[in-house]
């Protein structure tokens, strides 16, 4: 066991609700905290010089300068996998093209997925490491990472090969997901249906049989799958006992509904949930997961996270990052953001990025500091918790731990 700290404060998250707002007064704050920490789990939390008169001869891991303490953030929707680079795509959106005119000139997904079929699982997986580099400085020891990009069989396993891979190299942990559904591809002849059933038959046995993962995402929207053809994907997807997750009312409402109806652990985007939609997701388990880097990528509206927590519902707050809509990747920023347009508390913020996030991927053993949980936490050179989001992701993590053991400092 070791004890460290002392740290100015320790934002602990812990005792907070899941679902519906959070005010700022609900925060445990622990002044001149310590942790002890046994392997990878939390042991106890409490005021440094406490714990240490109740351990006088414990190893002691000494903070030097004034910290703020908060647990590790998980970012629960990414797309960090991928070949090729949009920056064209992005310039031609600014110019006032269409997303049909860019894709026209070559651009757009596809430009991804060709780009992306054309690199090995090595080059995918150094590719993922790199970005999972940037991940960890900025206090992430959490993210999700989808597949999607290859659209083919063979392709959308390699790409979860990969990211497996990755997961084996870095010191953060990757929960993989299979977006092989994320649009029928250009070079497939058949219709929508006949694409998910290929996906349904040959993949999710692979998927089983190989480990590569248990979680399955869908697209639904008029671009990519429609209701009725993401109802089929999902109740076999279910039957096969695979957890939920879908990209829901991006541009047009209607996979808020898919959501609810297979109790998806999350329904991600939201930027047009209406009244009804936000009213049955708050009366379900799913989590509404937001993502304000695409609403910034693509000049668009951000998802009504106000009225989603108004409503009662578990907001969480991810950062989207992939090569075209969302290629910022800065989940605090994009949160704190977030927070100005939406006026969300910096209770509700913190908990967006840790422990409900961590629901929207079913983990239940991080994203708060307390005793049992995992040793995920991170630490910001400042005075206050509330200079965090207030530098609006300007100020970095000092220094990061992940299961107990200092990663990045």
């Amino acid at each position: 066991m070791k004890l460290i700290g002392p740290f100015k404060q320790i934002v602990t998250l812990a005792n907070l609700p899941l679902k519906g707002k959070i005010n700022e007064d609900q925060l445990e704050i622990i002044q001149n905290g310590g942790i002890i920490v046994d392997d990878n789990t939390i042991v106890a939390v409490n005021n440094f010089d406490v714990l240490l008169q109740e351990n006088p001869t414990i190893e002691i891991e000494h903070i030097e300068t004034e910290q703020i303490l908060l647990p590790g953030f998980v970012d629960s929707h990414t797309h960090i996998c991928f070949g090729g680079n949009r920056a064209k795509d992005f310039a031609m959106r600014l110019d006032g093209k269409t997303y049909l005119e860019i894709a026209q000139s070559g651009g757009g997904i596809w430009s991804t997925v060709t780009q992306t079929r054309n690199k090995t699982v090595d080059e995918l997986k150094d590719i993922t490491l790199k970005h999972t580099t940037q991940l960890t400085k900025q206090g992430i020891t959490t993210a999700e990472v989808k597949s999607g990009y290859a659209l083919s069989v063979d392709g959308e396993i390699k790409m979860l090969e990969a990211i497996n891979m990755a997961n084996q190299e870095t010191e953060i942990d990757l929960i993989p997901t299979f977006l092989g559904a994320h649009m029928k591809p250009k070079d497939f002849d058949g219709s929508n249906k006949e694409y998910l059933e290929i996906l349904v038959n040959q993949v999710f046995p692979k998927l089983k049989s190989d480990e590569l993962t248990n979680r399955v995402d869908i697209f639904v929207e008029q671009s990519a799958f429609l209701v009725e053809e993401g109802d089929y994907f999902l109740n076999e997807a279910q039957k096969q006992g695979f957890q939920i997750t879908i990209h829901a009312d991006q541009f047009t409402p209607g996979g808020s509904y898919l959501a609810t109806k297979y109790n998806a652990l999350s329904a991600d985007h939201l930027e047009f949930s209406g009244e009804k939609e936000i009213e049955i997701l708050a009366k379900s388990d799913v989590v509404a997961t937001v993502l304000p880097g695409a609403s910034i990528g693509l000049g668009m509206q951000y998802a009504p996270a106000r009225k989603l927590l108004d409503a009662g519902c578990c907001v969480s707050i991810a950062s989207d990052w992939n090569p075209g809509s969302a290629p910022m990747g800065n989940l605090l920023t994009q949160a704190s953001i977030l927070a100005t347009f939406e006026k969300l508390s910096m209770a509700e913020v913190l908990a967006a990025i840790t422990f409900r996030a961590a629901k929207a991927l079913n983990l239940n053993d991080r994203g708060t500091i307390e005793k049992g949980k995992k040793a995920d936490f991170i630490s910001f050179s400042t005075f206050d918790y509330s200079n965090i989001i207030y530098h609006q992701g300007q100020l970095q993590p000092t220094q990061v731990w992940k299961n107990g053991l200092l990663i990045n400092q």
